[in-house]
């Protein structure tokens, strides 16, 4: 599929600035959308040499109606990650549920009778996941699976932010195939939903707090010191950053995918075990920072790549190590 000018919402943060990079390495024109003037303009300087492949189309709040309906302009493709994920919010419908479900709306609302031909969604695996599921039995999850969490559930003042925020992401993807049922419009649609993102930064964090929420409880393992207990894993699926990104690109540009949605994860199972032991064998120095503990590999937790597989075939997947050793050398925020 030809593809030339992209539209990329959430694009200073985690993924998307992967996702940015990845195309424009490829010569493919970006216009980033961004809240932040700063951000962005720091983002631009620091890609001088992508000056007149990337602009910035800036936004307030994911629920106006009709805020991307000039950012679709011009654009042939669009990657939208953005997506609200805060856990420290008061009110899970009104700043988790409804602005995921309205970004979506209003970026497909926006591109009908466009040039636009295919939308790729960052979906998540808290769309797939099925916490109702007794952990001990076994399980295999698919591109078909989905959280069975009703609105009531993701948005009660009892429920937890990850419930919320699993329900979010779910009520917001279908929320996109409900459009594509029922307005069939030129462009097709297809969804990722990826566990666990871990990875270096684009751009080195200045502060804790700009990690995503995968990398932050990486971070405490790597430095929470030996007295720190290892963080519980449910599950053992993940997925580096930078392989996330090339999956989008990929998603974007290959005529057979169109339609379809995908559960990205990495063949080899992470634990935090597994996390500690490497940065203490890679980082000497490190050794009393780490947590430490036992964790196993839930094996008969699993996964259906085949579909993956089938569809992309060339994507080589980083090792855990590799990923732990590039976010610890490379971005981690040591000074703080």
């Amino acid at each position: 599929m030809d593809i030339s000018h992209v539209l990329v919402t959430g694009a200073t943060g985690f993924v998307g600035a992967h996702v940015v990079d990845s195309l424009l390495r490829k010569g493919i024109k970006v216009r980033a959308v961004a809240r932040s003037k700063k951000k962005a303009d720091l983002m631009k300087a620091a890609r001088p040499q992508y000056t007149s492949l990337l602009d910035f189309y800036f936004i307030d709040d994911l629920n106006t109606p009709g805020i991307f309906d000039d950012a679709v302009k011009d654009v042939d493709g669009i990657i939208h990650v953005a997506s609200p994920l805060n856990y420290s919010v008061h009110d899970y419908e009104k700043e988790l549920i409804l602005p995921a479900i309205q970004g979506v709306r209003s970026i497909m609302e926006a591109s009908v009778d466009t040039k636009v031909k295919r939308v790729v969604m960052t979906s998540s695996f808290g769309a797939v996941l099925d916490m109702t599921k007794e952990e001990s039995l076994p399980w295999t999850y698919s591109s078909e699976s989905w959280n069975p969490i009703s609105y009531g559930e993701a948005s009660a003042p009892n429920a937890t932010p990850q419930e919320a925020y699993r329900g979010s992401k779910t009520f917001a993807e279908k929320e996109a195939w409900k459009f594509i049922s029922e307005k069939k419009p030129q462009f097709d649609l297809v969804t990722l939903c990826p566990s666990m993102v871990f990875g270096p930064l684009v751009d080195s964090p200045s502060s804790v707090q700009e990690l995503n929420e995968s990398n932050k409880v990486l971070w405490r393992v790597v430095s929470g010191g030996q007295s720190q207990p290892l963080p519980p894993c449910r599950f053992n699926f993940w997925i580096d950053v930078r392989d996330l990104a090339e999956i989008h690109i990929q998603a974007l540009v290959t005529q057979s995918v169109g339609g379809k949605r995908y559960v990205p994860v990495a063949p080899e199972p992470f634990t935090y075990q597994m996390a500690s032991e490497i940065v203490s064998e890679v980082f000497p120095s490190r050794r009393d920072k780490v947590s430490s503990g036992v964790q196993e590999v839930k094996t008969h937790i699993k996964v259906d790549q085949s579909l993956m597989n089938e569809n992309f075939p060339t994507i080589k997947y980083r090792t855990f190590r590799e990923t732990v050793v590039d976010f610890t050398l490379d971005n981690s925020p040591d000074n703080l």
